[in-house]
């Protein structure tokens, strides 16, 4: 796979707004709309470009704590665990890792009780070992 400046910076613009015009993308480009187009299709078929989405602020959903939470498992129990979690509703960011903890979730709640209860709820989970939240204060950069 080869990618090209021109598609470099269409990512780039597409990262900043996924609904950029084409004719937008073109202009800056100094390329044709259809040409944006063709390379947008190649850049989604080679599955550089996996979905297009919205980045959504959990506060004005009414979530006012959420957690980056290191969940470590039992070697034999890994895959129940992330079948069981990748389920909850209030999961909104699921990664298996090689860093201090195997399994990464992000959590949204409503509230520092309720964020307590889901963590204790994950912690019962058969096989999971430990729990480790960091409560997110503020987010620089997304």
């Amino acid at each position: 796979m080869s990618l090209d400046d021109k598609d470099l910076m269409i990512i780039n613009m597409l990262k900043e707004n996924s609904r950029t015009p084409y004719t937008d993308i073109a202009r800056k480009l100094g390329i044709s709309d259809v040409a944006v187009l063709k390379r947008i299709r190649k850049l989604e078929q080679l599955g550089v470009i996996k979905k297009y989405t919205i980045i959504v602020d959990p506060k004005k959903l009414g979530y006012n704590a959420v957690s980056i939470t290191g969940i470590d498992s039992e070697p034999e129990h890994l895959f129940n665990v992330l079948e069981e979690l990748k389920n909850k509703d209030y999961v909104n960011f699921l990664a298996l890792t090689s860093g201090d903890h195997s399994i990464i979730a992000i959590i949204w709640a409503h509230d520092s009780r309720e964020l307590a209860r889901i963590h204790d709820e994950i912690s019962k989970i058969n096989g999971v070992k430990r729990v480790c939240p960091a409560l997110i204060l503020d987010i620089l950069k997304e």
